[in-house]
């Protein structure tokens, strides 16, 4: 038998003219990974990882909630299985890129949407180096049970949504499948790709369609499927790290509020990630990184000369990363990161549906074990 205890507590501070992201960001990370022998082929395993905010009073509710919690069986070289509260499939792929100082990994990756990052209800088989019989070629198969509102489906509820009764709409989902594939190199580079597909709620169709809000019938995907699929590749090596990821996703990636009067769900997406980072022999990581994510045809933003809605292109997400990282020794860190804005401050849009601007500067020290 085998337990691992891991965590990190981060205090962190962002600086920003926006005032939603401006101020305290701190929190605290604990977690578990377990390992029993079962037989000589036969092995159990299981982990949990909670988050705690700790930048607001104590009186104040849902400051924590668990990010994974999931226990499987690995069968030797014939992969392994488990279900649980983990990553979806889609992420595999994306984790290359998701590797900034603090920001990074948001052009489409958002938590509980589907298969695109942590996630409830998924059952995942792994294998690694296809069965022992080809050294660095791996494959993830995943289904994604349906996480509706409490009257129609599981009723879970996960993070920022703990204690409102109910799913947000755009993260609600369907049944769904995934799988991802990648290969590694033996001089460091590493080629990925993962596709998934999942029905989505009658609640998303519907709104999407028409339920009597012309607005929120324009501004929300109608599509009776949630689609994402991802190409990327990575160099790690001789201290240097390179990583690219291009993605495109229908009917699921919201922007702004996604549930309210501004926001909704994006018809498509097209998505694009590069980083680049060194690590030096006394302890600097710089990073520089850019991202970018474009909405296609939006509605319910933009109208014609009669009045009518009609489809818009914007981009969601557009930034130049820059930051970098001092590890005093593998227990002990500080970083800094500056978010370089690219959107149009000018443009009514990002203001009607909630979306900040503003560059933003975060500064943290961290303790992990």
């Amino acid at each position: 038998n085998k337990l691992d205890l891991y965590g990190k507590v981060d205090g962190l501070r962002y600086f920003s003219d926006n005032a939603g992201d401006d101020g305290d960001q701190s929190y605290a990370r604990i977690g578990f990974k377990g390992e029993t022998q079962i037989n000589d082929m036969l092995t159990g395993y299981g982990q949990w990882e909670y988050n705690i905010k700790v930048n607001t009073t104590e009186g104040e509710g849902a400051n924590s909630w668990t990010r994974l919690g999931f226990a499987g069986l690995k069968f030797g070289e014939y992969g392994s299985f488990d279900y649980g509260r983990n990553y979806g499939v889609i992420y595999d792929i994306e984790a290359w890129t998701d590797a900034l100082p603090e920001f990074g990994g948001d052009t489409y990756t958002q938590t509980d949407v589907y298969m695109l990052g942590r996630t409830n209800g998924v059952a995942t088989y792994r294998n690694t180096d296809f069965f022992g019989l080809v050294e660095g070629l791996n494959f993830a198969l995943q289904y994604q049970g349906n996480n509706e509102d409490p009257g129609a489906g599981e009723g879970t509820t996960n993070g920022s949504d703990a204690g409102s009764g109910s799913r947000k709409l755009a993260r609600e989902n369907g049944d769904g499948f995934g799988m991802s594939t990648s290969y590694d190199f033996d001089f460091g580079l590493s080629l990925g790709a993962a596709y998934s597909s999942s029905d989505r709620t009658d609640n998303q169709v519907t709104r999407g369609y028409g339920d009597g809000h012309h607005y929120y019938a324009n501004s929300y995907a109608g599509g009776e499927t949630a689609e994402a699929w991802t190409v990327g590749a990575k160099y790690d090596a001789y201290n240097v790290y390179l990583a690219a990821m291009y993605a495109e996703t229908r009917n699921m990636t919201y922007y702004g509020g996604g549930d309210g009067g501004n926001g909704g769900i994006a018809n498509k997406t097209q998505n694009f990630e590069v980083v680049a980072q060194y690590q030096f022999d006394f302890g600097l990581r710089p990073s520089i990184a850019y991202l970018q994510s474009k909405g296609k045809d939006l509605g319910g933003q933009d109208k014609d000369s009669r009045g009518n809605y009609r489809y818009t292109d914007k981009d969601l997400v557009k930034y130049v990363d820059v930051g970098m990282t001092y590890y005093f020794n593998k227990n002990m860190s500080t970083y800094v990161d500056y978010k370089i804005n690219l959107l149009d401050e000018d443009d009514d849009f990002y203001a009607n549906n909630g979306i900040a601007t503003d560059d933003i500067v975060g500064v943290g020290l961290v303790y992990q074990f």
